[in-house]
């Protein structure tokens, strides 16, 4: 059993679905023990078998008692297409009791739920806590100004969506998150596309506009000039059919 849950953890990242088969192995061999069930609802979710991992992290806590991974909870109730579940979580009194990093991370869940139901504005609210201190570091703060700035962005808000993308960038010290290529992109518009090059296509679009109306000043000067030519032959016979430049006069 112990061999199978140290397989899972050195698996765990970079092949979750061995990992999740540890996990089923240390559990058949150790089912009534508390660790081996939270390791296998841990392994579940990273695997992405939401509803085996909810069931056993439910487990776990049955079993152990306390708050832990109740943001892993919450996740799964969103990955099974219940937002509303991982809200009503997040107001739970376990929820209440949660400190530090814990409390930060169920916080991130519970915003993308709100945005999951297209409640940006709430997603906002629900990020907005001491934490957002562009001052701190590391990984649990550098996913909290990411989230907040993805909320931000949802919500029309992309000037203040571009700061906070650059505070996570900042915070991110191990690399976790997108969020310098995120701000990058933002930056050049939002779409990928630079604001000088569409800067620049107005002004094409301009001198163009310019250059047509002085092609219809020159015609218009031209038109006096037929007329007093006309003016000098009054010999000439008279044409069956106007020119273009005469039509459009």
């Amino acid at each position: 059993m112990a061999r199978h849950l140290v397989m899972v953890a050195q698996l765990l990242d970079e092949d979750p679905e061995l990992a999740l088969a540890h996990a089923r192995a240390a559990r058949q061999r150790a089912g009534r023990i508390a660790v081996v069930r939270e390791t296998a609802g841990v392994a579940a979710y990273h695997a992405g078998e939401w509803a085996e991992a909810l069931s056993e992290l439910r487990t776990a806590r049955r079993m152990s008692g306390g708050s832990g991974l109740l943001a892993v909870m919450a996740d799964c109730e969103r990955g099974l297409g219940r937002p509303e579940r991982a809200i009503e979580l997040g107001r739970s009194d376990e929820a209440r009791a949660l400190q530090g990093d814990e409390a930060t991370e169920l916080r991130i869940v519970v915003a993308g739920a709100r945005m999951d139901l297209g409640q940006h504005d709430q997603a906002v609210v629900t990020l907005q806590t001491a934490e957002l201190d562009p001052a701190r570091t590391g990984s649990a703060t550098a996913r909290l100004f990411y989230a907040y700035a993805e909320a931000l962005l949802a919500a029309g808000r992309a000037e203040e969506s571009l700061t906070w993308f650059m505070n996570a960038a900042s915070a991110d010290l191990d690399g976790e998150t997108d969020a310098e290529e995120r701000a990058a992109d933002l930056s050049e518009g939002g779409d990928g596309s630079d604001w000088t090059e569409a800067f620049d296509d107005d002004e094409d679009d301009d001198a163009d506009d310019e250059d047509a109306e002085d092609d219809s000043d020159d015609e218009g000067d031209d038109a006096p000039v037929a007329e007093q030519d006309s003016a000098e032959a009054p010999d000439a016979p008279e044409p069956t059919a106007k020119s273009d430049g005469e039509n459009e006069n």
